[in-house]
């Protein structure tokens, strides 16, 4: 159960244009980020810290949602991921979906926020990640080529 855990956490945080993510020790991760989670979420524990680029990406349960967060290195918010159940998606993402991908179903979905507050929906079908605005129009897919290694 664990192990499905981690790789549907793993899973869902892997978001358009972060894919070389490296798992680091919370000691590599600079204070200024750990400041930044800690202010904005006190008592939770953070699962899992990767670092894409950059930035530094943290994975945890919120209220028993899988969310994450990723911050620059100076600590500031990048945009946060929440899972979705398929059937929290709004109509219009649903029909997205539908339009591109007939008759297949959504392993996995969740909303994601950016610093500015734009909402983008992000939908896993087949290990491609398909990305959508609030308006269900496709902003971008992604070959997920990590998913496969991780379920080894």
């Amino acid at each position: 159960m664990k192990m499905k855990k981690v790789f549907t956490i793993s899973a869902l945080c892997l978001t358009i244009g972060f894919v070389n993510a490296q798992s680091v020790k919370e000691a590599d991760v600079p204070s200024s980020v750990k400041d930044a989670f800690k202010k904005k979420y006190p008592t939770t524990k953070v699962e899992k810290w990767e670092k894409e680029n950059a930035n530094y990406e943290a994975e945890f349960d919120n209220n028993k949602v899988e969310t994450c967060v990723v911050y620059d290195a100076a600590g500031k918010l990048i945009e946060t991921e929440i899972e979705l159940a398929i059937s929290e998606l709004p109509q219009a993402i649903i029909d997205g979906i539908t339009k591109i991908m007939p008759n297949k179903k959504a392993k996995e979905t969740s909303k994601i926020t950016d610093a500015s507050g734009k909402v983008s929906y992000e939908a896993e079908i087949d290990n491609v990640d398909y990305i959508f605005d609030d308006k269900g129009n496709l902003l971008k897919k992604e070959e997920d080529k990590e998913k496969d290694d991780d379920e080894d």
